[in-house]
């Protein structure tokens, strides 16, 4: 396909997100990197925006702006929060605050810019979830909005196919990102033994992830939507031993 393609990489400034930029720089594209902070990478063809998807009024602005200023081709939503509790201590706003993340500031973003995108007879909608979709203790609001972006993706699928736009989810186990030593400590003993539980061995990189969510974005991928790849280590397999 002889064509431009502009993409718009949420959570694009560090970790997952800075890769998955980097790698569409790399292809020629041009990239909007959407985040609460600037982007530490610099490119001629990244464009860096700041806004806190937490805040709806903020998501609807940016939104705007992104819409009235560039033909966006691809919407890759990486950005994304943890916020741990047991079901005991799991306050009602951490679910409105991540669904908002989660859920809601893709759903916005994307309404924006699929006109476009129609227009075009193409598009790329790839989100990065968790395998803690499938459910992991402590994480009653995060399993339970990243679960609900699998189903929003399917149904987007379904609706957008015939348009050329494709939407799939990678949905990502035991990273080595920021996210995941907020919670487990760098170079920890739990480290450790979360990396030798996998039936890989090892934790996960953001090239890993990074990777996956390249081939859903490129223009080859035509034939390939509505699905939910997990790039976990085998995280997701849950065997048991006999």
């Amino acid at each position: 396909m002889n064509r431009t393609f502009t993409a718009l990489v949420t959570g694009g400034s560090a970790g997952i997100g800075e890769d998955v930029c980097r790698r569409m720089l790399d292809r020629g594209w041009r990239v909007v990197s959407l985040s609460r902070r600037p982007p530490a990478l610099a490119h001629e063809r990244l464009i860096g925006l700041e806004a806190d998807l937490l805040d709806p009024k903020a998501t609807n602005e940016v939104a705007r702006d992104v819409a009235q200023r560039f033909e966006i081709t691809h919407v890759v939503h990486n950005a994304g929060l943890v916020w741990p509790n047991l079901l005991d201590e799991v306050k009602p706003e951490e679910v409105a605050g991540l669904t908002q993340i989660h859920v809601t500031a893709p759903l916005v973003l994307t309404q924006a810019v699929l006109p476009g995108m129609r227009q075009g007879g193409f598009g790329r909608i790839v989100f990065v979830t968790s395998r803690a979709a499938m459910g992991v203790p402590t994480r009653t609001a995060y399993s339970a909005t990243k679960a609900a972006v699998h189903g929003m993706a399917r149904t987007w699928a379904l609706e957008l196919g015939g348009d050329g736009i494709t939407v799939n989810v990678v949905a990502p186990g035991p990273v080595r990102t920021d996210n995941f030593w907020g919670i487990i400590p760098k170079d920890s003993a739990r480290e450790a033994e979360l990396a030798a539980a996998l039936p890989v061995g090892r934790l996960g990189s953001v090239e890993d992830v990074s990777r996956a969510v390249l081939f859903f974005a490129e223009p080859e991928a035509g034939f390939v939507t509505g699905q939910v790849l997990f790039v976990c280590g085998g995280a997701s397999l849950g065997g048991i031993s006999l």
